[in-house]
């Protein structure tokens, strides 16, 4: 068990190495010899986890989509709604997070060695938001037209655009009020009207998430049958349209 806790910390401790390697130089300008020395450890023990620099970055890449257990909520949209909000305090706090961004975006053409295709995180966040968004349609959370499929690919870029745009103006300062704005424009067209005021978009909501994860509890039946969560403590308003 030693052992394997030790292979798993060394293994943690090149990724985040190479993440913040990755994040200052991107793909191509990062070196082995640099991750190796901003990680404290030696060749053999990263090419035992990752065989290449193009698996390594795919390991950062791949680690980005694992948000971690999140307590359950009343309704499949609240759960949307977390996953970009918390998204979007990772892209803020977590190296790995940032650095599997630039990753997933550098396509650049004229590069001395071009990341590796990103076509799979893309795909992986599109599938992530439409199975989202089928269990909300299945407990009649979404409007008649909504075609999930569709829906999911319009929130994946949109979120990519946006926080592609905080980056440039103010290293991604104002992208939890960016993230905001665009769900309060994006769920009143798709949700039920019935859902809107439920929904917590408060700009601590991320937060809040990460303090309730060590403290998760089974869901209790109201009368009714109705799954119960505790009331958020604030809200940001979505108009219905």
């Amino acid at each position: 068990m030693a052992r394997q806790a030790r292979a798993i910390q060394t293994r943690e401790s090149i990724l985040l190495a190479a993440a913040a390697v990755f994040d200052e130089r991107g793909y191509s300008s990062a070196t082995i010899t640099e991750i190796l020395q901003r990680a404290g450890v030696t060749k053999g023990a990263l090419y035992f986890h990752f065989a290449s620099k193009e698996e390594l970055a795919l390991g950062v890449v791949a680690a980005q989509l694992d948000l971690g257990e999140l307590p359950p909520q009343r309704t499949k949209l609240q759960e949307l709604v977390d996953h970009g909000l918390l998204f979007a305090h990772r892209l803020l706090h977590d190296p790995l997070t940032r650095a599997s961004m630039g990753l997933a975006m550098d396509q650049r053409r004229d590069a001395v060695e071009p990341a590796p295709p990103r076509g799979t995180p893309y795909q992986a966040w599109i599938d992530r938001i439409d199975q989202v968004l089928k269990d909300a349609e299945a407990r009649g959370e979404l409007l008649p037209h909504v075609v999930p499929g569709d829906t999911a690919e319009l929130m994946a870029g949109a979120f990519t655009g946006i926080q592609g745009m905080s980056h440039v103006l103010c290293e991604r300062a104002d992208l939890t009020r960016r993230v905001i704005v665009l769900l309060q424009h994006i769920l009143p067209s798709i949700a039920v009207p019935a859902v809107l005021p439920t929904l917590d978009l408060a700009p601590d909501r991320a937060e809040r998430l990460l303090s309730a994860r060590h403290d998760i509890r089974p869901e209790i039946e109201e009368p009714g049958g109705a799954p119960g969560v505790p009331a958020p403590r604030r809200t940001v308003a979505v108009a219905a349209r």
